[in-house]
């Protein structure tokens, strides 16, 4: 990054209930290889939290974040910049998890991917969707030839003359004159939406864990009840996940399901869900309160451990 740690603050996110050890271990890097000058720990939920809260601070009182992220999703409860511990929930399921079971099944079916994760997390990305009616595309991907309009062949990259791998062109996938043999393709029908799918029915592949939708009233009826219409209009989406075609408009029918009839429901899907906790740090890195966020290193010096973790929220030993 070509600056002087000994001349700069550093801000760093970590997981909530993260493991006192590490938390520990990780101070430890930071002012003494590193040798940072000060040091603010601070979960990506609530830098996201502060970002969203303070573009309209009259009407949004409190903020749910649900940061679906790459190894795991959270859904973190915010208010006045302080987790709602009781709220927070995690589901083991992220982008990873997506992506291995998509490699499984296409290495099961045509071509052996196993080692190809960066590929087949492309794949994902690019032709992978959010189903909005689950049992009627399941109907549509059993069709055959042109009366299918789910399935698409991906052209997967050789890193000579295809840099990057792209989905072949519908009109292109049923006329055998425009087949390229030097192409290597798969074919992607009901992965399409299958493998998005595990967000909301993780018991499709043997993962007990409730749904996202399920999750999120979970956590908001775990608040005190007058917060609760304030968090079921303001669910934050964040994290690579969230950019899903129909993950927003799928969430918000499964939450408003769920959710009490008298409680409006929006939820609300960012310009860039990826890097939207950092623009938020950055935000907050620049204010006057920031500097009373932070741990010296001369503080770390002479007090140890303990004053990081009363610091930043956890417990002295």
């Amino acid at each position: 990054m070509k600056v002087e740690s000994s001349e700069s603050d550093i801000l760093v996110t970590e997981p909530c209930f993260n493991f006192a050890s590490i938390s520990d271990a990780m101070d430890e890097i930071l002012f003494e290889e590193y040798d940072f000058r000060s040091l603010c720990r601070i979960s990506a939920a609530e830098l996201s939290s502060y970002k969203f809260v303070n573009e309209d601070p009259d009407a949004r009182l409190v903020c749910l974040v649900v940061d679906c992220g790459y190894s795991f999703t959270h859904i973190v409860p915010v208010y006045q910049g302080k987790i709602l511990k009781e709220g927070v929930r995690r589901m083991n399921i992220g982008g990873k998890m997506l992506t291995n079971h998509l490699k499984e099944i296409i290495s099961y079916r045509q071509l052996h991917v196993m080692d190809e994760t960066y590929v087949v997390n492309q794949v994902k990305e690019d032709v992978c969707y959010v189903s909005q009616d689950f049992y009627s595309d399941i109907e549509m991907a059993r069709r055959k030839g042109k009366e299918n309009k789910i399935i698409r062949d991906y052209v997967l990259p050789d890193y000579t003359n295809i840099k990057r791998g792209y989905i072949k062109p519908v009109e292109e996938m049923w006329d055998k004159s425009k087949t390229n043999e030097n192409e290597q393709m798969i074919r992607i029908n009901i992965e399409r939406f299958s493998v998005p799918e595990l967000l909301f029915h993780p018991s499709d592949i043997g993962v007990q864990e409730m749904g996202l939708g399920e999750a999120i009233v979970n956590s908001i009826e775990a608040t005190p009840p007058e917060m609760q219409p304030h968090f079921y209009i303001n669910i934050l989406l964040t994290g690579g996940c969230s950019l899903f075609p129909g993950f927003k408009s799928r969430l918000c029918a499964e939450i408003r399901a769920l959710a009490p009839v008298e409680f409006d429901v929006v939820v609300h899907l960012t310009s860039d869900p990826i890097t939207y906790a950092w623009q938020g740090g950055k935000i907050l890195s620049h204010t006057e309160s920031f500097s009373d966020m932070l741990v010296t290193k001369t503080e770390y010096q002479e007090h140890g451990k303990n004053f990081c973790r009363n610091k930043f929220g956890g417990k002295e030993t």
